[in-house]
């Protein structure tokens, strides 16, 4: 199971990376000569009018072949013959999908999962809550006389206490009641709690917003990372290629699909904003290149550029190399030690 959630990550992603590639040129009457998925040879293809469309036999990657993409073309709908615009726009259009894709991806796990009221669902034994008289179905309203809107805003002013007592003030039945249980620090997590959980609401408007949000933490989080790479912070060690991600995925199994889902959008952000760094052969690189020979003019030809891109596809595979060997060092030798 685990080889199958990994084979069906990476082509979905990578489907849906090319995809947005695809739509866009042929949206920008570019003529695409083939769309596939894998790599290899292809054990399925298809002519559809100018395009042909094939399965390789290798999960990973996949390319839209564009005319003109990689070479000089005379046909006027090749690539290389299109305003800069556009240009920018077909290849900015792959991140762009991993970047939607991972938005709904999250839309769908904080469906699933829920949002948490201000309604207490359970109530632990032989907690703080159980022993004051807090009970499932309390709407909390107020703690220390700071209003709850939100779940958060009760569990922001009881996780900083320590050791002392939370005034609780509730609706139960109608009626405003007002417990006051002593808030226990816990080590582990470094707050304090007093051992309540909350009602969660499965509403599709509410799941958009924290989809969205979610994204954007996890589009934060990423940027420090990137940029703990370049001062040092991060070494390049850390890094994971296709074996982590097979062992990620592993582990994500372990705990439920949700989980893998999760996986999937992070993995979707990190395709979207790797594809989109100012390095040759990369989406972000064309870009770059774009900008340099709408300047500069036909000083950068097209086979300048594309031996640069080439440079930088041997520096990735290298790179790919390096981190490979790094995860089956961490990852796979273990398991056989």
């Amino acid at each position: 199971m685990t080889i199958i959630y990994a084979i069906l990550i990476f082509c979905f992603l990578i489907f849906v990376h090319e995809l947005g590639h695809f739509i866009v040129a042929k949206l920008c009457g570019v003529k695409v000569n083939e769309f596939a998925i894998g790599m290899g040879p292809a054990f399925f293809k298809r002519q559809r009018g100018e395009t042909q469309y094939s399965l390789r036999i290798f999960p990973i990657g996949g390319f839209c072949a564009m005319e003109g993409e990689d070479e000089d073309s005379d046909d006027e709908r090749a690539f290389n013959n299109q305003p800069a615009w556009q240009r920018a726009l077909v290849l900015a259009a792959g991140s762009f999908m991993n970047l939607l894709t991972a938005v709904v991806l999250m839309i769908i796990i904080a469906f699933w999962v829920g949002q948490p009221t201000t309604v207490i669902n359970e109530v632990l034994e032989d907690s703080p809550a159980q022993e004051c008289g807090l009970m499932p179905g309390d709407e909390i309203t107020a703690v220390n006389g700071t209003a709850v809107d939100e779940w958060t805003d009760a569990t922001t002013v009881i996780g900083g206490l320590e050791n002392t007592e939370a005034v609780i003030t509730v609706i139960r039945d109608g009626k405003e009641m007002v417990f006051r249980p002593v808030a226990e620090y816990d080590e582990k997590e470094q707050r304090s709690k007093i051992g309540i959980t909350p009602e969660a609401e499965h509403n599709p408007v509410h799941a958009v917003g924290t989809g969205a949000k979610n994204t954007w933490n996890m589009t934060v989080m990423m940027g420090t990372v990137l940029k703990q790479l370049f001062t040092g912070d991060v070494a390049v060690k850390e890094l994971s290629g296709p074996v982590g991600i097979v062992y990620a995925v592993n582990e994500s199994a372990k705990v439920g699909v949700i989980y893998v889902i999760y996986l999937a959008a992070l993995l979707s952000l990190n395709l979207a904003i790797m594809n989109m760094l100012p390095f040759p052969a990369l989406d972000g690189g064309r870009l770059i290149f774009l900008v340099i020979r709408k300047i500069t003019g036909k000083r950068v030809t097209d086979e300048m550029e594309g031996r640069i891109h080439f440079i930088g596809i041997l520096l990735l595979f290298a790179l790919m190399i390096y981190v490979t060997w790094n995860d089956i060092v961490r990852f796979v030798v273990p398991i056989f030690s």
